[in-house]
Parts: structure tokens; sequence; C-alpha cells
């Protein structure tokens, strides 16, 4: 099909770079602890009080909200950490849970639990999954064809279309929420690495690079929902890679689901630029980006209008050695004002909105 020049975005980034703690380098990052919140002994005794509390009153996630979860203490602290991932560096670690204290159920309790206090968990899924599990289901299920899942390049485990739920790498994205929340409850023997990178100093480093390619990012790139909402050419939209509003920056970025459209006929192909924008964003990522790898009992937040994750491939080994993380979509109330038309993707743009997440079917 022939390759009309892009639309400019109604909302593109300032010329100069985009300033604040959320436009972090990996290099530094990963030398810093003040993202990291350790939970000490009265943390964890307040968590242990509200899980009894749970099965004392016959309650489970999903089924309870936070006044079910008192935190008397680290609930404030909580506060902070939400602030925090709006207006700070845009992630938290969470350390000092002993995992193997806990069954899955109870995990799922206690994630659900702090969630409560951090936003208002979103579906992930067109059937309404609401706490998600990201673990190898190909292997659990046996040699099964599962249609979700993309072939993938087992070359290149940072830029490959395998999703999350295999055991295969997962190139830089970012999620259908504010705010994204990973507990781990084990982990693979060997790999499952993620890398995270502020989209943030992505798109300062393209900008001062190539300001030709930074400018196609802040125009629309057509993406499709095929995977998650069920349907075709109709769930087709359009949104730039790189946006502001009212001085807020936002990305929500997304390879798989670029190209998932440009495989629709009605669909133009990508120009030869904007395809070479997408590489140099991918390019950068990488070279900004830093290691990290989730131990038992960390909890990884990030804000996914400013930070975009991906994850090496893995291998699980024997019983009770398989790679299991638990994982919540959040809409945060002290989330940032949207771009006018942003709500074709978030449902709405206004700040401190639920808002994100998959339309289940």
């Amino acid at each position: 099909m022939p390759r009309p020049e892009p639309q400019m975005s109604f909302s593109t980034v300032p010329d100069g770079p985009v300033t604040g703690p959320a436009a972090w380098i990996g290099s530094d990052m990963a030398t810093r602890d003040d993202w990291i919140v350790q939970l000490d002994g009265s943390a964890l005794a307040e968590i242990d009080a509200a899980l009894d509390g749970l099965h004392n009153a016959g309650l489970a996630a999903p089924d309870f909200a936070a006044d079910a979860f008192p935190l008397p203490a680290l609930a404030g602290r909580l506060a902070r950490v939400r602030r925090d991932l709006e207006t700070g560096a845009g992630l938290t670690l969470i350390r000092g849970i002993d995992a193997r204290r806990y069954d899955e159920a109870t995990l799922r309790n206690l994630l659900w639990g702090l969630g409560r206090h951090l936003g208002t968990a979103l579906p992930q899924s067109a059937d309404g999954e609401i706490i998600g599990v990201v673990r190898d289901e190909v292997r659990a299920l046996g040699d099964v064809h599962q249609p979700w899942i993309k072939p993938r390049d087992d070359d290149d485990p940072l830029t490959s279309r395998a999703k999350a739920r295999s055991n295969g790498p997962l190139r830089f994205h970012s999620d259908r929420c504010d705010v994204l929340a990973l507990l781990c409850a084990r982990q693979a023997p060997a790999g499952g690495v993620n890398r995270l990178v502020s989209s943030v100093a992505i798109h300062n480093t393209i900008q001062e690079r190539r300001p030709d390619l930074a400018r196609l990012l802040t125009a629309d790139y057509p993406r499709s929902r095929e995977g998650e909402e069920i349907g075709g050419e109709d769930l087709v939209y359009h949104m730039p890679v790189f946006a502001s509003w009212q001085g807020h920056f936002t990305s929500h970025y997304s390879r798989t689901y670029v190209e998932a459209a440009a495989r629709l006929a009605a669909i133009p192909d990508l120009t030869g630029p904007q395809d070479d924008a997408l590489d140099m964003l991918a390019d950068v990522a990488l070279e900004l980006s830093f290691e990290y790898r989730l131990e038992p009992g960390e909890l990884l937040l990030l804000n996914n209008h400013v930070v975009y994750h991906a994850r090496s491939a893995f291998e699980d080994g024997g019983a009770g050695e398989d790679r299991l993380l638990l994982r919540l979509w959040l809409a945060h109330p002290d989330s940032r004002p949207l771009p006018p038309g942003f709500d074709v993707l978030w449902g709405d743009c206004s700040p401190g909105q639920v808002r994100g997440g998959i339309r289940p079917t």
C-alpha cells in the first residue's frame, strides 16, 4: 500500500529536554537506593495482622476493600510511595516480605491488600482477569497451540514478540494502566531478568540525536487491540508514542501492537522514517536501561507513563522452582491529566480517574 506521511498529533512534547526526577539514566539508577522501600518488623507484623483478619472474616482477594486490610502505620508510607510514583522517578521496589511463609492464595491476598492502598485494580484481559498470573503457561499446559503467544526471536531476548504468558523474552513496553504492580512469589533458577528504562530519558536522547525522528514519535502510530480485546480492524486506534499535556509527559509504547496493526489490510504501511524512529527507540531504550532481577517477596511498582519494562527469557526448574509473579494493573488516584483523544485507550483523560485496563467482553 502507499505510504502517506503520518499526521502530527495535536500534542507534542517541548522542543527541549523534559526535566525532572523521571528523566533518570539506568546506570545511575542501578546504584541508587532511594527508590527502594525496606519493610521493617513492625510493618511486616501489620501485614500479618491484616492477613489474619481476612482469614477470620472469611474474606479473600479480590472481594475486599482497603478498610478490610488495615495498615495503621504502613498506610502512610504507602501513600508516600503512591505520590512518589507520580511525581518522582516513577518506580519503587518494596522489599522485606518473606514469600516462603505464604501459600499462593495468601500472597494474592497480600498483593490485593497492598494494592487497595495504592489504587484501583483494573481488568487485564477480555475475560476480566483482575489479578494476573505471570508464569510459563505453555509449559504448564503442555504442547498446546496458544494463539495469543507470538513467535519469538530467541536470538534477541529484548526485542522478542513473546507474550508474558510464556517463558520467552519480552521487549520494552508499557502496560495499559497508570501503575503496574508485580509481586515475585517464586523466581526461576535461570533468567527472568527485568530491564527498566525511563521513557522520558529515551525521548530526551532521541530528541538530542535525531530531532526529526523524535518529531515522528509525537505523531500518531496505529496500534491493534488484537490479542487483548477480541476483534479486527475496528479495534485499531491511533496514538503517538510521546506526548505532553498541561506540563505532564506521557508515553505509551508496545511495538508488538503497532506491528499487529500493520498486518491488517486496511492499515497503510509505516513509512521508512517511522520504522527508523521505532528502531532508534529500541536501541536507546537498551542503552539507557538497567537490569534488575526480582527476588521472591519483592514488589515492583512502575508508572507506565514514564517507565518501560522488558524481560529476558527464563527456564523453570523442578517442583517449586517455577517462576511465578502476581500482577495488578492499578488506576492511580493521583494520576496525571492525559491529552484529549487518549481516551481511545484509557477511557478517561482526566487526572485521578479510574482509567485504563482492558474492556471485558
